[in-house]
């Protein structure tokens, strides 16, 4: 099999660090890609050590390594707790996971995911699900599509963005990402267009595929997956993605307080490990990708 091109992963060395490996331990890499991470996780394990790696991407196949300690599962995350059983695995010494987009898709034209090139509407990393950016654009009301830019792109200009989206596809299908820019050309400010329409592509790219909710789902799973003293080391791109692992680290809750004692306590299933990870100005200009990665680091109580 050819391997895919694939960039460096973003603050490599920092989020193996904080798995604190074990040479004789089980890890999980719930965002394979290009295995640059896995390949860094292999190299502090032992020859009893064991690597679980999933991606739902059907190109990432191509880059699965050839170790006997490493199973690359071709499946979402969100799935982490039934696939590990089905391999005998209850529970692991740590989790990693990058929940940016890879570059290779990025640099992949027809799977729709970047500003960058013409394509049709598409942008799923799991090129079999039903849902593709093409019917959040045609199919969603005009209160969804709302929803999407305002929550997930953080677009003031939202409520306009949506409405004019549903008078236009109602003239004509808008089936290309070309098509879609001139659709919104008049929000497309010009100083500020490549953010703007990153933005909108971020929006649509969350909601097709599910990232919060599937986040959500993984955070979840985690208590109960690992081992006591076991690590969890997570790097997030947008502010809601971030906000979730920050207050589920801290309260054991996505929204509002955990309960307390009379004594004002309150019990969590995990302690944060560290402080906010960043990356250096350095990396940064190396890999631009970088600039908005947030790396945080928890571990089983």
């Amino acid at each position: 099999m050819m391997t895919m091109e694939y960039h460096n992963p973003v603050l490599l060395n920092e989020t193996v660090e904080g798995l604190d490996i074990k040479p004789d331990g089980v890890y999980v890499d719930v965002t394979f890609g290009g295995g640059g991470h896995s390949k860094a996780i292999l190299k502090q394990l032992g020859p009893d050590g064991k690597l679980f790696a999933f991606d739902q991407d059907q190109d990432a196949l191509s880059n699965a390594l050839e170790d006997e300690r490493f199973t690359l599962i071709n499946e979402n995350f969100r799935f982490i707790k039934r696939f590990l059983r089905f391999y005998g695995v209850k529970q692991v010494d740590g989790i990693l996971a990058d929940f940016g987009v890879s570059s290779h898709q990025f640099d992949v034209a027809e799977r729709g995911f970047s500003t960058r090139f013409e394509s049709e509407l598409d942008m799923r990393m799991n090129q079999n699900s039903h849902l593709s950016a093409y019917n959040v654009i045609n199919d969603y009301e005009e209160e969804q599509l709302r929803q999407v830019f305002y929550q997930y792109g953080e677009l003031r200009q939202a409520p306009a963005m949506a409405r004019v989206i549903v008078e236009e596809r109602s003239k004509a299908e808008i089936k290309t990402s070309e098509q879609l820019k001139l659709v919104l050309k008049r929000f497309l400010q010009p100083k500020r267009e490549n953010k703007i329409l990153a933005q909108i592509y971020q929006a649509i790219r969350i909601e097709v595929n599910q990232e919060i909710e599937v986040l959500k789902e993984l955070l979840l799973q985690t208590p109960e997956l690992l081992k006591k003293g076991g690590r969890l080391s997570f790097i997030s791109y947008h502010s809601l993605e971030d906000r979730l692992v920050k207050r589920f680290i801290r309260n054991g809750l996505f929204e509002g307080e955990p309960e307390r004692d009379v004594f004002g306590n309150f019990e969590v299933p995990l302690k944060k490990v560290g402080n906010l990870i960043v990356p250096t100005q350095e990396e940064i200009k190396i890999n631009n990708r970088a600039r908005s990665a947030k790396l945080r680091i928890a571990e089983k109580l």
